[in-house]
């Protein structure tokens, strides 16, 4: 056939990058616009090639094989086939295990089903060189990429180098189009400011716990070393913005507040907050009153689940949603999970209901929904909890779905009955 595939060693190519860009292999260091990137590849290679592409394979490691969301955005590129082998942590650092494996075993089986006449190779490793071999016996043309090494020399077997039938290297210029250094830029235009992020976090505390995390830190400066009143024109600490310029506590702070300095050491009692005390963005739990079954709310009591409300048939098709066109970002996550749960509520109540909760999310459906976004990778390398930033993402995500089919049901708005500002 008359065409030409591209294999990916990602590990090779974006560690490469790295230590070109970035001065070290890490890949945490370089961000890359893998739209951009993929683009180019597929340019390059049939700019080299003369033949029109058939596919790009992107071959990678994930703890678990669990795709990760850069996986996710490209599997459902056109063109683009995800290849994962695992991922492990050995003496601190991380290792690709079956990648190589993946490769060599791609790249024989499209020699010898003649699937392709022209096959570009985008890695360093000798352990690729009889796949290499295997596939210019069986008559195809192999094209060997480097990355331009930081230090001048080859970053590649010497042996796969000698064996390729063309030998390209990607230089400086060439991965700048698609890959930054972390501290010089970014690749891309910075993502907009999403206003119903900076909505859920304006949203104002009860003045009740207001007054009780004020007590709460009065009483703690009277108990430390030091004059107990702050100086002339200067405000009590309770009052003063937090580090980093956050005025409201986060639900964190919230609990030391809510418990109180004749709290009981055990950490799993209850704490008594006050009368309507809610967390601002996360759950209700331990922080309103339970009268309703399993220990909830009554208000909240009566709201199904998204579990509760899909069928197999329904959850099957979410899964294979999920796989192909959802690309993991965590925004997106929480707009999905949302509208699903919308589509199939009974009753208009429900939707009703929920919308008077904002920006509280009641704490069976968020617990679903941070447990539906962890299937997109988003708890890797975070000791199992969720990035914080990520968390806001994903509820801000729900709300805005939650309130765009809320007007259209001619239900009052949640950032309209609240009142804060997206600025």
């Amino acid at each position: 056939m008359d065409r030409c595939v591209v294999l990916v060693d990602a590990g090779y190519l974006l560690g490469a990058a790295a230590s070109l860009l970035a001065g070290e292999p890490a890949r945490s260091r370089i961000t890359v616009d893998h739209a951009a990137l993929i683009r180019g590849l597929r340019e390059r290679a049939e700019e080299d090639t003369q033949q029109p592409l058939l596919r790009i394979y992107w071959f990678d490691g994930a703890p678990d094989r669990v795709p990760q969301p850069e996986h996710r955005r490209l599997r459902v590129m056109p063109r683009v086939t995800v290849r994962l082998g695992a991922l492990t942590r050995s003496d601190g650092r991380w290792a690709q295990k079956g990648v190589d494996a993946a490769m060599h075993a791609e790249l024989t089986e499209l020699a010898r089903n003649r699937a392709c006449s022209d096959v570009v190779l985008v890695t360093g490793d000798g352990d690729l060189l009889p796949g290499l071999m295997s596939a210019k016996e069986h008559g195809v043309a192999v094209h060997l990429w480097a990355v331009q090494a930081a230090d001048g020399d080859y970053n590649q077997s010497e042996d796969l180098v000698a064996e390729a039938d063309e030998r390209r290297v990607l230089d400086r210029a060439w991965i700048t189009q698609a890959v930054r250094a972390r501290d010089t830029g970014v690749c891309a235009p910075p993502p907009a400011p999403r206003p119903e992020i900076a909505a859920i976090l304006s949203a104002p505390l009860p003045e009740a716990a207001l007054a009780a995390s004020a007590e709460r830190a009065s009483e703690a400066r009277a108990q430390e070393p030091g004059p107990a009143v702050p100086p002339p024109g200067e405000s009590p600490a309770a009052d003063r913005p937090a580090a980093g310029g956050r005025s409201v506590p986060t639900p964190k702070d919230l609990a030391g507040s809510l418990r109180g300095p004749a709290a009981q050491p055990d950490r799993h009692a209850a704490a008594t907050p006050p009368a309507g005390a809610t967390l601002r963005w996360s759950s209700d739990r331990g922080w309103v009153e339970r009268g309703g079954p399993l220990g909830e709310p009554a208000e909240t009591a009566s709201l199904p689940t998204l579990a509760q409300l899909t069928s197999a048939e329904q959850r099957w098709a979410d899964r294979e949603e999920d796989i192909t066109t959802v690309g993991g970002d965590p925004f997106e996550v929480g707009q999905v999970f949302a509208r699903r749960w919308m589509e199939r509520l009974p009753e208009t109540v429900h939707l009703q209901k929920l919308s008077t909760m904002y920006p509280r999310i009641p704490h069976r459906i968020d617990g679903e929904l941070l447990r539906y976004a962890a299937r997109f990778g988003l708890l890797a390398h975070k000791d199992d909890q969720i990035d914080e930033h990520d968390r806001y993402a994903i509820r801000a995500g729900f709300w805005r779905e939650v309130d765009v089919r809320a007007a259209a049901e001619h239900v009052p708005a949640a950032a309209e009955r609240t009142g804060p500002s997206g600025g």
